[in-house]
């Protein structure tokens, strides 16, 4: 099971991303692009993992989340990873905020001891719009970096939870997601 941490946001919040972003999708650019339904942010990335140690992995994640309020996160603005020109991923930008920032480290913390050590780089929070497909050249995405630097969108919502979720590839795939929550870690 291909298992990670994220913070699932509404569907209304989804749905106006995605449309704030629809001139990106408008480019005739080789970028995979993510559907609405499946916008999220990852906290931590876990990768490959046998079915049983999700009982462990839900007592890590209620051990995150103890004592932790619910918060506000905000996304806005949009970017590429590492850059427009020849980009791996297409993003909507989310705040980094100090309460966003202790949550994710909670996160990390207690997941290490189990296995899954910490991210080598710093927690860059964003929410993946698309990933380009590998081995295009430079020139397949002109345009992106203008229509990005014009787009302008922002919104706040309030995060009641995390959750531990499944990446469900293939014939498999039960929903449209591509994604299925395992466990619900409610913030206080």
């Amino acid at each position: 099971m291909r298992l990670f941490v994220a913070v699932n946001f509404p569907a209304a919040l989804r749905d106006r991303l995605w449309a704030a972003a629809a001139p990106l999708c408008a480019l005739a650019v080789p970028v995979r692009w993510v559907p609405a339904p499946a916008l999220h942010l990852t906290l931590k990335f876990l990768g490959e993992t046998p079915e049983g140690r999700l009982e462990e992995l839900g007592r890590a994640l209620d051990e995150a989340v103890a004592g932790v309020r619910s918060l506000p996160v905000t996304v806005a603005g949009f970017g590429a990873f590492p850059n427009a020109a020849h980009p791996s991923v297409v993003w909507a930008g989310v705040v980094t905020e100090p309460a966003l920032e202790l949550l994710q480290h909670g996160v990390e913390k207690v997941f290490g001891p189990l296995g899954f050590p910490p991210e080598g780089r710093p927690f860059r929070p964003h929410v993946t719009l698309g990933r380009a497909r590998r081995g295009e050249s430079a020139g397949a995405f002109r345009g992106l970096e203008s229509v990005l630097e014009g787009l302008e969108w922002s919104e706040t919502v309030n995060v009641p939870s995390i959750e531990l979720m499944v990446s469900i590839t293939g014939r498999t795939k039960k929903n449209d997601t591509g994604y299925e929550e395992l466990r619900h870690g409610r913030l206080s």
